[in-house]
This record gives C-alpha cells, sequence and structure tokens, in this order.
C-alpha cells in the first residue's frame, strides 16, 4: 500500500478541504440556515459548482507541467502575480486573525474553561506556529487528515440528532428573502467564501510540490483529480450539512443572530438547548476543528503563498524559500495575534471585507486559473475538455455579472 502512487498523491486535496471549511462553513452557511433556512440550499450548491474548474485547475497545472500555478501567473504576464501577492497580504491578517480567535473561543467551549479569549487565541496560535516550524508540511498533512476523519464524523453525528429532533427536514416557517440591500450583503460575503476565495487555489499546488518531494512521487493528471475530487466534495458535502444544521436548529429560534466568535458561541448553545447536554462535546468538538484546521492551514497557506510569491518578485530571494517561509509565519501570526488584542470588537467587520473582497477580486482569478490552463505553454493532452470550459465560462459570466450587481446596487444605495 505504501507503494501506491495514488496514495502518495492523496494529501494537498484534503489540505484544502481543512482550510475551505471553516470560516464559510460554520460561520457562513451556518447562518444562511439559521436566517433563512433551507432558501440558500441551491445557492450554496451552484457557487460549489461555478467554482469547481478554478479550483481544479491549479492542480491539473501543477501535475501537467511539473510547475506551481505561481509560475504560470509569471508565464502569463506581469501584473498577475503582483496583484496575488497583495491580497493575500490583506486577507492574511483579517483571515488568520478572525479564524484563530473564534478557535480559541471554542476551545474554552470544548474544554469547559473560560480565561480571557486573546489568551486561548495565542494558545491556538501558538500550537500552529509550532507544528508548522517543527513538522512543516509532513506534519500538517498527517494532522489534517485526521482532523477532517473527526469533523466528518462529529458533523454527521450532530445532522442526525438535528433532524431526529426537528422530526425530519420540515421547516417550521417561511423563510424571508435575502435579496433585499441587508441579504445582499450577506450573500456576497457567503458566496466569496464558499468553499473558499478563489486566490487559494494556488495553495493546494505549493502543497502538491511538497508532496511530491516527501514522497518522491510526483502525482500524474488523473491521480491529481481524485485529490482534488476527494478534498471538494467534502468540503460541498460538509458545506450542505452546516447549512442544514443552522436551519434544522436555529432557524425560527427566536435568536438575534450575532457575527463572527458571538454566532460559534450561539450554535453551541442552541443546540445544547434543543437537545441536551450529551451534545454539547460532540457540536463543540465539530466547531472546534473545523475552525482549528482553517486556522492551522492558514498558518502555513498564507506564508507559504507570500514566500513562494516574494521569491519570484524579487530575483535575489529565489534560493531563500525557508527562511522567508519562516519569517512569514512568524510574523503573520504575531501581527494576527496583535490585531486580536487591539481589535477584537472590530474583527467581524474585517471578515466581511475580507469576504468581499474575495468576491470581487473573483472573477480576476478565475479568468488567470483558465488562462493558465489554455494557455500555449499548457501541454495540449492536459488541458480542460469542453464541457469543463463551459462550466468555467458560464463561473466566469456569474461571478462578474453578481460583482458587477453588487457594486452597481452599493452606488445606487448611497
Amino acid at each position: 500500500m505504501k507503494n501506491n502512487p495514488l496514495l502518495k498523491s492523496i494529501g494537498p486535496g484534503i489540505l484544502m478541504a481543512g482550510a475551505a471549511i471553516g470560516g464559510s462553513h460554520l460561520l457562513a452557511a451556518t447562518t444562511a440556515g439559521a436566517q433563512y433556512g433551507f432558501s440558500l440550499l441551491g445557492l450554496v450548491l451552484l457557487i460549489n459548482l461555478l467554482k469547481f474548474p478554478f479550483f481544479e485547475f491549479s492542480q491539473r497545472y501543477t501535475a501537467a507541467t511539473g510547475e506551481t500555478i505561481l509560475d504560470g501567473y509569471c508565464r502569463l504576464g506581469r501584473w498577475e502575480l503582483p496583484i496575488f501577492f497583495l491580497l493575500n497580504l490583506f486577507t492574511a491578517i483579517a483571515n488568520i486573525a478572525g479564524v484563530s480567535l473564534i478557535s480559541g473561543i471554542l476551545a474554552a467551549e470544548l474544554f469547559g474553561t473560560a480565561p480571557h479569549p486573546f489568551l486561548w487565541t495565542a494558545g491556538v496560535l501558538t500550537v500552529c506556529v509550532g507544528l508548522m516550524l517543527i513538522g512543516r508540511y509532513k506534519w500538517l498533512d498527517r494532522v489534517m487528515k485526521i482532523q477532517i476523519a473527526l469533523l466528518t464524523l462529529a458533523t454527521l453525528i450532530a445532522l442526525i440528532a438535528a433532524a431526529v429532533y426537528n422530526h425530519g427536514f420540515s421547516l417550521p416557517a417561511t423563510p424571508p428573502s435575502a435579496w433585499n440591500s441587508t441579504g445582499l450583503i450577506f450573500l456576497i460575503a457567503l458566496m466569496g467564501w464558499m468553499p473558499a476565495p478563489i486566490e487559494l487555489s494556488a495553495w493546494t499546488s505549493l502543497w502538491m510540490k511538497e508532496r511530491s518531494e516527501e514522497t518522491g512521487h510526483a502525482a500524474t493528471v488523473g491521480e491529481a483529480r481524485v485529490d482534488f475530487s476527494i478534498g471538494y466534495l467534502t468540503t460541498a458535502l460538509l458545506a450542505v450539512i452546516f447549512l442544514s444544521l443552522g436551519a434544522l436548529v436555529m432557524f425560527g429560534s427566536g435568536e438575534t443572530f450575532e457575527g463572527g466568535a458571538k454566532f460559534a458561541q450561539q450554535f453551541v448553545s442552541l443546540y445544547t438547548q434543543a437537545l441536551g447536554g450529551w451534545i454539547r462535546p460532540v457540536v463543540a468538538l465539530a466547531a472546534f476543528i473545523t475552525m482549528f484546521s482553517t486556522t492551522l492551514t492558514c498558518i502555513d497557506g498564507y506564508p507559504r503563498a507570500l514566500s513562494a510569491s516574494l521569491q519570484r518578485l524579487v530575483p535575489a530571494w529565489k534560493d531563500r524559500f525557508n527562511s522567508i517561509y519562516i519569517a512569514a509565519i512568524l510574523l503573520t501570526a504575531l501581527i494576527s495575534l496583535t490585531v486580536v488584542g487591539l481589535c477584537m470588537q472590530h474583527l467581524k467587520t474585517m471578515l466581511h471585507i475580507a469576504m468581499i473582497l474575495s468576491f470581487l477580486a473573483a472573477p480576476a482569478f478565475a479568468i488567470i486559473n483558465y488562462r493558465i490552463v489554455t494557455a500555449d505553454f499548457m501541454p495540449a493532452a492536459h488541458r480542460p475538455g469542453r464541457a469543463l470550459r463551459v462550466l468555467s465560462w458560464i463561473g466566469i459570466l456569474f461571478l462578474s455579472g453578481f460583482s458587477l450587481f453588487f457594486l452597481v446596487s452599493r452606488l445606487i444605495g448611497n
């Protein structure tokens, strides 16, 4: 089994699932269910489908060429990589600060202790930084596979309990419409992070290179597709589950739902009230693993992407990846923790801005990824087929049209 080439290829797609199943699932998908019942389920499935090609293209390109997709950015022109770097620089701080704070608060929920949230956040970041500095990709890969397995089991138990409590999947009332000025902002944020921002597709490409160096096996395009499909389908399934959890237990509860960390606490509390104390550790474990896995992958993914970008943007740093990577991990963690300490009350706003920016940037990165896998430097045999190209253009048109609609509506509204 150890010599099975497919097993040697499995990993980057699961890591992508760990990165995706966080804010987009526990916060955005569950909030969608809590506020709008099952009415947004179709939109969640649609955005997962329409973003599918652009995440798949990243692993396809690396498997076909042996290069990371960042090398593809460099081949296209001069502006693609700098834009990628600048967007990641902003979102790295906002996202790591937000997900680590929520992870810290959920750790207190899980272990039943309540020191200051800043101390729990510092503890979570210290563990994540330690794992990455000591074990690097090898430990990340192993820890994430265990976490995703536990997360899937815990969320399935919670969903079954919720379905039994609610006597099936019927809703107690007609859900409100999300198609208004307030709901539109939420929809944009939901689609921006569902299943993840498109620029994060570069992470799987970088992880593929690390996986290849660790195992001595370079994944074929077919093997990369299997790895990607496992991870991506897992994110889609869990998005449906988290939305269902919100709809079955939280929708129609009469609660006014807060954002960010407070919502995560409400998620655990409402489950306990509805189903009894026995469910609390299960739900708290599912919620904590969701956010901890995202924090861990972000602590590796953002510094890795920023370091790889700097390698290509600054010729003098071409052979200094390890030192840049270590510095990037320490700096992003330290700045993120500082942001938590100084701006804890404003993290919800920062996360919303990051989510909206991710959606507005999605058409650009979708087009970039599409151009890379259809360019002359992509081996013809591994370019996407007609069906995937058609789906790509539908996705680009949808993302572009919705972004334009959002911008126009905000201008008219103001």
